[in-house]
């Protein structure tokens, strides 16, 4: 192989999976065991330190997993926050026809959902600044689509990937590299120049910390281009940082005596929560790369949780999970007032919805997954709510 990646083909066929289910299989067939029905549902036991939620991702790519198999799949919709063991999704078929798949969906849910949680938790902590997400250059670039779906429907309000509006739509956000001022030897004459060549629509945020004090470049660029600059994005190294919230400080006030109060600024650079905190009051954007790329671990698992046994579903599971295939329902507009019940139970009140709804029908999707977009955008409908209810709490 010249580049270790997996083939479309050899996920839907099953290849990408832990030798031990392949085991499985030839032990039950050893065995002559009948192959019940059974529910695996997949849930998180234990979200990341510090996580009351998680955002549940991933599923449109589970789906064409599973399309064409004679399985059954309910889910959360794509987007949904969550909390600690409610079940996300339960599929529900032969074990032999689903067995073997656990390695891929598993990993599919866990790796989108935990980098759209990342992203959620940043813009959530940013709230009305603009959050970019920078991360390709930190991940395999095979999955490069992937990491930029997930951060965007987490909740980034831009993503830099070139192939983006071709995968889903979204229209690539970028600035410019330091090899730009680089190869041309000089700052000015770079960004003189990416005026010129650049379309119009895209908008002209200058990277001011390659030669110079952040504060010169800053005020040149400013200069230079005069109302057709939209903002500066500082990405200024560990080394030689010092205080970040100084240095913008000093930037906006030279900015103002210079007439340019327009100016937005962006800081990017090895950004998590801690920096959002620090300096969101002061900037109006951020540029995330790495802290969303390789965030903390979603710890989704995979458990039977029921058998069909003579004509009716048992509950049936390894200890220390909850027996029985389960639905959730959200009774409020936050996770925090979920109620968890068996599948078939009736809601707790009226105005309780159940979020496991049924997305496959014997291989056949039956619902429509939203664009992305609209994904996005429920997210930040639910983050608000959280937001809302936080400060509620706080205020009491």
């Amino acid at each position: 192989m010249r580049f270790f990646i997996a083939t479309e083909e050899d996920l839907l066929n099953g290849r990408i999976t832990d030798v031990y289910f392949e085991r499985t299989l030839k032990v039950l067939d050893y065995l002559n065991l009948k192959d019940d029905l059974v529910r695996m549902e997949v849930h998180s036991y234990g979200l990341p330190k510090g996580y009351e939620w998680a955002v549940f991702t991933g599923l449109p790519e589970v789906l064409h997993l599973f399309e064409g198999k004679p399985v059954d799949i309910y889910a959360m919709p794509e987007g949904t926050l969550f909390k600690e063991i409610e079940p996300v999704m339960i599929i529900e078929g032969h074990y032999r026809d689903l067995g073997v798949y656990e390695t891929e969906f598993l990993g599919i849910l866990r790796h989108y959902s935990s980098i759209s949680t990342k992203a959620a938790r940043i813009k959530s902590l940013a709230s009305d600044k603009t959050v970019l997400f920078f991360g390709l250059r930190a991940i395999h670039p095979a999955i490069g689509p992937m990491a930029d779906r997930a951060a965007y429907i987490g909740g980034c309000d831009g993503v830099s990937g070139a192939f983006n509006e071709r995968t889903m739509g979204v229209k690539p956000t970028g600035t410019m590299p330091h090899a730009l001022m680089l190869m041309v030897g000089d700052n000015v004459t770079a960004w003189k120049a990416f005026d010129e060549a650049i379309p119009p629509d895209v908008p002209r945020i200058i990277l001011a910390d390659t030669f110079e004090d952040e504060r010169t470049e800053v005020l040149k660029a400013a200069q230079l281009l005069k109302d057709r600059i939209y903002g500066v994005r500082l990405d200024t190294p560990s080394s030689r940082r010092g205080n970040m919230r100084k240095i913008v400080a000093e930037i906006k006030w030279t900015l103002r005596i210079h007439g340019f109060n327009n100016v937005r600024i962006i800081v990017s650079g090895g950004i998590d929560e801690e920096d959002i905190l620090e300096l969101r009051d002061l900037v109006d954007g951020f540029g995330v790369g790495t802290s969303i790329a390789f965030p903390p671990s979603v710890d989704f698992s995979a458990d039977i949780v029921e058998k069909f046994v003579n004509g009716k579903w048992v509950p049936f599971t390894k200890r220390g999970k909850w027996p029985g295939a389960k639905q959730v329902w959200r009774c409020g507009e936050t996770p925090d007032n979920d109620v968890i019940t068996l599948l078939d139970e009736a809601p707790p009140n009226p105005n309780c919805k159940p979020l496991l709804v049924k997305y496959m029908e014997e291989g056949k999707i039956i619902r429509d997954i939203p664009k992305e977009s609209e994904v996005r955008e429920y997210v930040l409908r639910q983050l608000r709510a959280v937001s809302k209810e936080v400060e509620t709490k706080r205020a009491t």
